[in-house]
């Protein structure tokens, strides 16, 4: 016959040592007891009433154990415990022994139990007994015989209480494991308060029971009434203890639960996958709805409970029998999914999943549209614990979120929140609140000092953060994808260590080059009367003599341990003339263990935090005080810098512009901001609000990364915009592809028809420059003309540099209307 409880049966290829076990509890208990047992028939006529009055409680009790909801049946509470430790103190090993054995057999027969269950549990409380009869014999002998008690009797009982309990337990939980293993050690251990609170309290109150017993056997009815207590305590707290693992709302196990359930089957799967079965993969499944903010808000939080409840019977309806459906809170959901061959099962279900949220919720006849993205984690490849596991599905869901799918399989690349990254993200926050170095600015050109130029002191970010204003010079690094403070070529021609090796090749293979080496020739831009300046190579290195700038700044002090930053500038060459009119300012962070950050990297790691908004006060404290310095020693540019999408939409940006403008006393019109496309189109409201500000101080507004967003021509007939930037995506396959070439030509057209002035990026070869010139572009930069330099370099190859124009062609001119 099949017993209720599962624990009546041995799992495959355990029912040698965990019977081993049991035959070894029950010779110990016969050991133990069969001397007291053997002389308890001639002790019968002797006992009086109070122990046939505790033996018939303990029986009857035990005939209907408590059984906590929730639980199973093994940690049941039995109060003969209370009644049989009281006969050991009060009448000896051998009367508990025969009492307890009688109440389990009764209660193993109202239970179901399997005979060996019945028989192991009755040696376990001989054993507990025997344990707690051994401690007592250490005290005078005689703890109830009606004399005074003293406190080594007290300490006697006592030590007899945690050796029953620490038996029992031992014991119980010993023959657990032997029987499934790893998979309920967990479950034994967490449920060790439980079992002190309910045993604990049935064994202490034995004493009392007994010394009862020795004023009156009429007394002892009333132990019900404790015992009573002791029930209901036990029924509160197992309630208690099962609604804190419960979602109130649609009844399913919560995070607490889910936590529990996902470590536990770890230890489980860890197990198969360590025997090599195909089913040791477990996945956890986070589901997070879609437009159920909508609901919210359009219908109330009535029926958004009621469509919440609603999914739970479906998500619950599509899983298997092993598997465990949660809600996190919200809108949020999460399943596990157990005894999986890998992935692939893991999306079939995250499929049935989706499948089931497909089909409209009705409600009071309106039709609700509920879908859902779900991240997928799947142990043991995305990790080995409930931490990792959740934090990689999450990753997951947002990741499948971003590409407006149902499901998707965590990977590594996706995960924009690695430890690797918050480490990235602490060492930055330090590096710039670490402020300027000591000894000098570290950013700007030193011999031209400006007097009373300081950032103002004490200047804090919105989170609290002290501001610094001086970096440190780092080499160009990689061009980052989207929004970016700094940029570089796809070329790898750093490795190069010399310039001069550069100029060489590249005026060697070049014959244009090759004549503007000439000592003098009047046709070329250094124009009659005077030697010719030679035109700059893919730098914008001369190749006189002279320091030549190979991509390493002078190395700075580094008092954080975080490295050093600073800002490098990009010159910005007017193609028609030669000149120099501007520079971009372009972000590098020196780190000490990764070397040169990724620009595109960092912006990445800052952007969703509140470093942000340091590092976008850090550079424009920087670019307006190398302003004002290039502007006290004489040199008249312009310099355009990048802010983010964080910074457009809370504005702060304009009113620190503008503050420091004022402040050094550089004309609005030096300076320029890029936004792009994609900041643009993120929220244009309150882009839209920012630039104006912008405008009306009278900072020129460039919008970078043309023509690889999706703006409308109505932004760029509505923004006050004075420039816009090509991407270099297009400018740099102009030379040998048709499409990227008419691509540049049909943006130049577009936005000289509008008035604006057109900058073109990655600017790389002569070829480029002449088709850019041809085809109407104003300003041009990139390699052809110079790498991005510090600020202590850029003064040095400006006055090296010397301009060099094109030939004009015949459609070189081209209409535009006024600029703006």
């Amino acid at each position: 016959m099949e017993a209720g409880d599962p624990r009546n049966f041995v799992p495959p290829g355990r029912a040698r040592p965990f019977f081993g076990f049991v035959t070894g509890v029950l010779a110990l208990a016969v050991l133990v007891s069969a001397g007291p047992l053997a002389g308890l028939p001639g002790r019968l006529d002797d006992l009086p009433a109070a122990f046939w009055t505790m033996a018939a409680l303990a029986v009857a009790c035990d005939a209907r154990p408590f059984v906590p909801p929730g639980r199973r049946e093994s940690s049941a509470v039995f109060p003969s415990t209370c009644f049989t430790f009281a006969i050991l103190l009060g009448w000896g090993l051998g009367p508990a022994v025969a009492v307890q054995a009688v109440a389990v057999a009764v209660s193993g027969w109202r239970m179901r139990h399997a005979a060996w269950r019945t028989i192991f549990n009755g040696a376990q409380y001989a054993v507990a007994l025997g344990a707690a009869y051994a401690v007592t014999r250490l005290g005078s002998g005689g703890l109830f015989d009606g004399g005074r008690l003293h406190w080594t009797d007290v300490a006697v009982v006592g030590g007899a209480t945690l050796a029953w309990f620490a038996a029992n337990y031992g014991l119980v939980s010993t023959a657990v494991r032997l029987r499934f293993g790893e998979r309920w050690w967990p479950g034994v251990r967490q449920g060790l308060p439980y079992e002190l609170l309910s045993t604990g309290s049935l064994l202490l109150l034995a004493p009392v029971l007994v010394t009862a017993a020795r004023a009156s056997a009429v007394l002892i009815p009333l132990v019900l009434v404790p015992l009573f207590a002791v029930y209901r305590m036990a029924r509160l707290s197992a309630e208690q203890e099962e609604l804190a693992s419960l979602d109130p709302l649609t009844g399913l196990p919560n995070r607490k639960a889910l936590l529990a359930e996902v470590a536990e089957q770890v230890h489980l799967h860890a197990e198969r996958e360590a025997r090599g079965d195909p089913d040791g993969h477990l996945a956890l499944l986070l589901i997070d709805l879609d437009r159920f903010k909508h609901v919210n808000d359009a219908l109330g939080h009535a029926v958004g409970d009621r469509l919440l409840v609603e999914v739970s019977a479906r998500l619950a309806a599509v899983v298997g029998p092993g598997d465990l459906v949660a809600r996190l809170g919200g809108d949020e959901f999460a399943i596990v999914g157990t005894r999986l061959s890998g992935a692939d099962q893991a999306r079939e279900l995250a499929e049935r999943a989706v499948r089931a949220l497909v089909e409209p919720v009705e409600l009071d006849g309106l039709p609700l549209d509920v879908g859902g993205s779900i991240g997928i984690a799947v142990f043991p490849e995305h990790g080995e614990d409930y931490a990792t596991l959740m934090r990689h599905a999450d990753v997951a869901m947002y990741d499948a979120k971003h590409r407006n799918d149902t499901v998707a399989v965590y990977a590594a690349e996706s995960d924009h929140n690695s430890a690797e990254r918050l480490a990235l993200l602490a060492d930055l926050r330090r590096v710039l609140e670490a402020g300027p170095l000591a000894g000098g600015s570290a950013h700007g050109d030193l011999t031209h000092p400006v007097a009373g130029a300081q950032p103002p002191a004490g200047v804090r970010g919105s989170d609290g953060a002290a501001l610094p204003a001086g970096p440190a010079p780092l080499p160009a690094a990689r061009r980052p994808v989207g929004r970016r403070w700094g940029r570089r070529r796809r070329d790898p021609a750093e490795l190069a260590g010399s310039d001069e090796l550069i100029n060489r090749i590249v005026t060697g293979a070049d014959p244009i080059r090759r004549r503007a080496q000439s000592p003098a020739d009047p046709a070329e831009p250094g124009g009659p009367g005077r030697p010719a300046d030679p035109p700059p190579a893919a730098d914008g290195q001369p190749p006189h003599p002279g320091p030549a700038w190979t991509g390493e700044p002078e190395r700075q002090p580094d008092p954080t341990g975080a490295g050093v930053i600073t800002m490098y500038y990009q010159p910005q060459i007017a193609i028609a003339t030669g000149e120099v009119v501007g520079v971009e300012a372009l972000l590098r962070w020196r780190h000490p263990k990764r070397g040169m950050v990724d620009p595109g990297e960092l912006i990445q790691v800052a952007e969703q935090s509140a470093v942000m908004r340091l590092l976008t006060r850090r550079v424009v404290d920087d670019v307006v005080e190398q302003l004002a310095k290039w502007q006290a020693a004489g040199t008249d540019l312009r310099a355009a810098l990048n802010v983010s999408v964080r910074d457009l939409h809370t504005g702060e940006v304009a009113e620190q512009i503008a503050d420091r403008l004022t402040r050094f006393g550089v004309r609005p019109d030096r300076l320029q901001v890029e936004i792009t496309e994609g900041a643009l189109m993120a929220d244009p409201r309150r882009v839209l609000a920012t630039i104006s500000q912008l405008h009306r101080i009278g900072v020129g507004i460039a919008l970078d990364d043309f023509g690889t967003g999706y703006s409308s021509l109505q932004h760029l007939r509505r923004l006050p915009l004075s420039e816009v930037k090509v991407d270099r995506s297009f400018v740099l396959g102009m030379t040998e592809d048709a499409d990227d070439a008419a691509i540049v030509r049909s943006m130049i057209e577009l936005a000289g028809a509008l008035g604006l002035r057109v900058v073109a990026e990655g600017v790389e070869d002569e070829r480029t420059w002449r088709l850019l010139h041809a085809a109407g572009c104003d300003v041009a930069q990139g390699w052809f003309y110079a790498r991005p330099m510090p600020a202590q370099e850029l003064t040095g190859w400006l006055a090296r540099y010397r301009p060099v124009r094109p030939t004009v062609t015949a459609d070189g001119d081209r209409q535009r209307r006024p600029a703006r």
